[in-house]
């Protein structure tokens, strides 16, 4: 298997490969967009240059790794993927990859094209890659699991996986919380948070919390810069049904013509539905947001910067679980 150096020196290869032009990753790119109909060409771009310039920068990935003392021995860990957004499964990927570890991992059938060729590069640039990771469908006689799925596979997971070593992520999503005095352009970058993907990721913003008496008109307006997101036919079905549903149901809403915005107290909406709720005192409200399970992310003055949920660092794990000590641990 490749030394650290190696994959460090790999990791950072597959960066610049991954910003390249190569036609080979184009194609690559084209068969993962046409057999995923979430997934387009800008999605699937925003998400590859996040983690090339994220992750994938030989002097962010040194110093990420000197804060770890890595194992001197090897385990085979199992990796389960989810396949909400493309490439979703990297980070969990790279931090097995680094640590040194026998990577078993199971693909989502639903973003399998784009990592299976990563894989196969690096294995192409150095062979005993293949001694490391390895693809499987099912996933037997590992040391440790890292599954990521929702909450109703994840009770399968703790069933097949819970006398090993684990990390078993469930749902969750991500709220911001506005005060009144953002920007135009903060606005504008809060609409990147809620639509990213178009919204279906864990790190994207299905409710904002606002204070009494805020004016949502500004908001909606400025949310009306995704308005063409309407031309994808999922979202706009999504779009079409929830509206029947209030209707029918005299849920008060607002509508700008792309997207409802409800106010709920779940952090949770559906694709093309912003849930909104009040809020009296800011600092109760953040201190409940951050311990709550359900939230992967708070966006906001004081929280993470408005239009950077979707560019998380290195050591931004999810669930704000460690996966590299973790793994360091085994």
């Amino acid at each position: 298997m490749p030394d650290l150096y190696q994959r460090i020196e790999l990791s950072d290869r597959l960066g610049k490969y991954m910003l390249s032009f190569d036609e080979e990753w184009k194609a690559v790119q084209n068969r993962a967009i046409q057999a995923n109909s979430w997934f387009t060409a800008a999605h699937v771009s925003l998400a590859v240059e996040n983690i090339a310039y994220q992750y994938l920068q030989k002097d962010k990935l040194e110093a990420w790794v000197k804060r770890y003392l890595l194992p001197k021995t090897n385990k085979k860990v199992g990796i389960v993927m989810a396949g909400n957004i493309p490439l979703v499964g990297f980070h969990d990927l790279l931090c097995g990859f680094i640590s040194g570890h026998r990577l078993l991992i199971k693909l989502s059938s639903k973003d399998e094209i784009l990592i299976r060729h990563l894989i196969a590069k690096l294995t192409e640039w150095e062979p005993t890659v293949s001694e490391q990771i390895q693809i499987a469908d099912m996933l037997k006689n590992c040391d440790a699991y890292i599954a990521t799925g929702s909450n109703n596979t994840a009770r399968y997971f703790e069933q097949y996986f819970g006398k090993y070593p684990h990390i078993i992520r469930k749902n969750r999503t991500s709220v911001a919380v506005l005060d009144g005095s953002e920007t135009d352009e903060e606005l504008d970058k809060l609409a990147d948070d809620v639509f990213s993907y178009y919204g279906l990721g864990c790190r994207n913003v299905t409710q904002v919390c606002i204070p009494t008496g805020y004016d949502t008109n500004k908001l909606l307006e400025r949310l009306k810069r995704y308005d063409e997101l309407m031309m994808h036919h999922k979202y706009k079905n999504n779009y079409d049904y929830y509206l029947a549903i209030y209707l029918l149901n005299r849920v008060p809403y607002l509508d700008n013509g792309s997207v409802l915005m409800v106010e709920n107290e779940l952090p949770f909406s559906a694709v093309s539905v912003l849930h909104y709720r009040y809020y009296k005192n800011k600092e109760t409200l953040m201190n409940e947001l951050v311990h709550s399970e359900d939230i992967q992310a708070v966006i906001g003055h004081g929280a993470i910067p408005f239009g950077a949920s979707q560019k998380p660092a290195l050591d931004e794990y999810a669930d704000g679980m460690d996966t590299m000590t973790f793994l360091c641990s085994l």
